[in-house]
């Protein structure tokens, strides 16, 4: 019945899938490079108009005086909370439980810098005020991601960042935004990246997540704190001779997406309530907040990956190539959407929901 495909091999065979801006292949470089001016002169060593004048471009979006282009996230992050270390005299930082740094990174932050994480809140929830208040230990920093991928994307309210902002300052503790997902959150909270990011001190956006990059990421805070970053970049081995590929790709796909958020976001939301529809499915959070949330089946994955694979055959739409158990006997994925949701016609959508709620009360 499934031909012995595995999920990925069918996804790649639909006609439609339902996340993302398309599978990551030579193209995505091959468009972002078609109208550059081949005698453009490179960038070297983080230097050169090319980048210079992309990280001003991003400073100024994000409301703070200076940005620097990382080569990633995990070091741009590592950095940022070793320099707020730095300043206070402790190794102390708080964030959650499900933080990149925390389970991501093997141990990086410790291994590398010595820090001493200190985890606030319970994993299937975001940090609230009270989290940060309850504090017991002087902390240098606390990290904040939005949203909180791990658990669906879930967010605070905005009153909540402002109190937990107002509260660090008080307190002389640094606030640091993991924003990998800044963009993609503007819509939820009705405001631009400028306003989110005056609460914070330092900022982190990737370049490849909802902007569809090559990769790469931006640091910005005051003029101080990122030429300091410059230095902590070199000694990581982040100054690439070049790193021009990644900003053209950067920039060409900002201008292409940003402004298409609010529509990823509704999107979001249209697909969630099909999925919730469904027999034996729930979304998590029921309703998103951004263009991404995390889909839950309550059957196992070694009965809804077959089904999947039977329903990409049949109808030609795919929705990932890739279950996790979720610990609950069940299983889960992330659906982002991009660009690829609005190609996929109603009709075909509506039918492959129809087909896969019947599936599932079958399984």
């Amino acid at each position: 019945m499934t031909d012995k495909l595995s999920l990925l091999e069918a996804l790649k065979r639909t006609e439609y899938q339902l996340s993302g801006h398309g599978f990551r292949n030579m193209s995505v470089l091959q468009d972002a490079f078609r109208d550059v001016d081949a005698l453009m002169e490179s960038d070297i060593y983080g230097a050169g108009p090319v980048i210079e004048q992309f990280q001003d471009k991003l400073a100024a979006c994000l409301g703070k005086e200076a940005a620097v282009f990382f080569p990633s996230g995990t070091m741009a992050q590592q950095i940022a909370l070793r320099m707020w270390c730095d300043e206070k005299g402790t190794r102390k930082v708080a964030y959650h439980p499900l933080c990149h740094l925390e389970i991501h990174e093997q141990d990086g932050p410790k291994k590398l810098h010595h820090l001493e994480p200190i985890l606030l809140a319970d994993k299937d929830r975001v940090i609230e005020l009270e989290d940060v208040t309850g504090l017991q230990e002087e902390i240098a920093c606390l990290l904040l991601e939005l949203p909180q991928r791990e658990i669906g994307g879930q967010l605070p309210s905005y009153e909540t960042l402002e109190a937990i902002s107002a509260y660090c300052r008080e307190k002389g503790i640094r606030l640091h935004l993991d924003g990998a997902r800044l963009f993609e959150v503007l819509p939820y909270y009705q405001k631009t990246a400028a306003e989110i990011c005056a609460l914070f001190d330092s900022v982190y956006v990737s370049l490849y997540k909802g902007i569809g990059g090559i990769a790469g990421a931006i640091l910005a805070g005051d003029k101080p704190f990122m030429e300091e970053a410059k230095v902590w970049k070199r000694r990581h081995g982040g100054d690439l001779i070049s790193l021009y590929p990644y900003i053209v790709s950067a920039d060409f796909y900002f201008e292409q997406r940003v402004h298409k958020m609010e529509q990823y976001y509704e999107e979001a939301k249209e697909l969630a309530a099909l999925f919730n529809e469904c027999h034996a499915v729930q979304t998590r959070p029921a309703v998103p907040v951004s263009n991404m949330f995390h889909v839950h089946f309550s059957l196992p994955k070694e009965t809804v990956e077959p089904i999947l694979i039977q329903l990409y055959g049949e109808t030609g739409i795919g929705l990932t190539g890739n279950l996790r158990e979720n610990g609950e006997g069940g299983c889960y994925y992330e659906a982002s959407i991009g660009d690829l949701y609005a190609d996929v016609p109603k009709d075909k959508l509506h039918s492959m929901f129809r087909l896969l709620d019947t599936y599932l009360q079958q399984g």
